[in-house]
């Protein structure tokens, strides 16, 4: 997540760039908060929040390449990656399905 959160969009939209920021600091956020949340159901709850909050980083990419706030490329190399996150979360997820 460390681009994802890092992204230098180059707006003078503040509030475009404070959500994307936002929702790719949730992810981490709700990953963290579910881990100490002290049983498998509740982790489960935080780790949905966290998935969405990648869809929701996903979405704002392509509204910033739409946009010419960024370029293809890097929001293309940033979806990837939210991508990639959203696949770890789902494993997770499965995983302490099965456990219980």
């Amino acid at each position: 997540m460390n681009d994802i959160y890092r992204i230098h969009i180059n707006s003078n939209d503040y509030s475009f760039k404070d959500q994307i920021q936002r929702a790719s600091i949730s992810v981490m956020n709700n990953i963290s908060e579910g881990s100490e949340s002290g049983s498998d159901a509740a982790f489960i709850r935080y780790l949905r929040i966290a998935k969405a909050s990648c869809a929701e980083v996903r979405s704002m990419l392509y509204l910033s390449e739409d946009f010419n706030i960024i370029g293809s490329e890097e929001a293309n190399s940033l979806r990837i990656q939210t991508n990639k996150i959203a696949a770890g979360i789902f494993n997770l997820i499965n995983y302490l399905k099965k456990k219980t």
